[in-house]
C-alpha cells in the first residue's frame, strides 16, 4: 500500500509539473483570482519549459563541479597524509553555506559580468558542504575489518579506495548529492537577479508586477522539480545500496 501511495504521488506531481510547464492555461481559473487590474494570469514573456531547462542546467553544472571538488577533498582528508587538513577543508566547505548567495553574486558580478557566471559560483559554493561531509562520513564508516581484509588480499591503496571504500561509501555520498541538488534547485532562482536564465525570472516578474499568479507558477514549478528529482535520486540510491548488499533486495 505504501508503494502504491508513493507511486500515485509521483504521478500526480509529475502531471502537475507538466501542466504548469506546457499547459498552464488549463489552470487559469485558479490563477485569475491571484491577479490585479485584469493582468494576465499566465506568464508568457518567456517559454516556461526553456526557463526550466536553463534552471536545471545551472543546477547540474554547479553540482558536478561541487561533487568533483567535495569528493576529492573528502578522500584526501580521510587519508593519513591529509588528516591534518580536515579542519581547514571543513571550514572552507562551511563557508560556502554560511556566506549568503546574494553576497556571492554581488562579489562575482564585477569579475564575471552578469549572466550564468555569478550564479554558477554561488551554487558551486552552496553545494560543497553536504557532499563533502557525507563523503567523509561514508569513508570513515567503512568497517576496519573490511579494510584489513582488502589489505590482506594484497590490494594497493588505490585499489582499496576504488574497489572497497568508495563503493561502500557511495550511498552516503549520493545522499549528500541529493541534499545539495535540492538546495541548489531552490537557490538557483536568485540567479535571475543577475540576468541568468531560470525560473527565478517568473517569480521576480510576479514581485515586480505584484502578480501573485506568477509567483505561484514559478514557485510550484521549482518545488515540484525539487521533490521529483530528490525522489528520483533516492530511488537510484536505494538501488545502488541493494546492489552492493547494504540493503535487503
Amino acid at each position: 500500500m505504501k508503494h502504491v501511495t508513493a507511486n500515485l504521488f509521483r504521478v500526480a506531481a509529475l502531471a502537475l509539473l507538466l501542466i504548469l510547464l506546457f499547459r498552464t492555461e488549463w489552470l487559469s481559473f485558479l490563477l485569475v483570482p491571484l491577479t490585479n487590474n485584469n493582468a494576465p494570469a499566465v506568464y508568457t514573456q518567456n517559454s516556461l519549459p526553456a526557463l526550466a531547462a536553463a534552471h536545471l542546467y545551472l543546477v547540474a553544472i554547479s553540482i558536478v563541479g561541487s561533487a568533483v571538488l567535495a569528493i576529492l577533498g573528502g578522500v584526501f582528508v580521510t587519508r593519513k597524509s591529509g588528516e591534518d587538513f580536515l579542519p581547514l577543508s571543513r571550514a572552507i566547505a562551511n563557508a560556502g553555506q554560511t556566506f549568503p548567495p546574494v553576497a556571492v553574486l554581488a562579489l562575482a558580478v564585477p569579475a564575471t559580468g552578469f549572466g550564468a557566471g555569478p550564479t554558477l559560483i554561488a551554487l558551486f559554493l552552496y553545494g560543497l558542504l553536504p557532499i563533502f561531509e557525507n563523503t567523509v562520513s561514508g569513508l570513515r564508516q567503512v568497517p576496519a575489518s573490511i579494510l584489513e581484509a582488502a589489505d590482506g588480499m594484497g590490494m594497493s591503496a588505490m585499489q582499496r579506495l576504488f574497489r572497497v571504500e568508495l563503493p561502500l561509501a557511495l550511498p552516503l555520498i549520493l545522499e549528500g548529492l541529493k541534499v545539495a541538488t535540492v538546495i541548489n534547485i531552490g537557490t538557483a532562482t536568485i540567479g535571475s537577479t543577475v540576468a541568468a536564465k531560470g525560473l527565478g525570472e517568473v517569480i521576480i516578474a510576479g514581485l515586480i508586477s505584484d502578480t501573485t499568479a506568477f509567483i505561484l507558477q514559478g514557485g510550484l514549478i521549482v518545488g515540484l522539480m525539487a521533490v521529483l528529482i530528490y525522489d528520483a535520486l533516492g530511488i537510484i540510491e536505494s538501488g545502488i545500496s541493494r546492489r552492493i548488499g547494504l540493503r535487503p533486495a
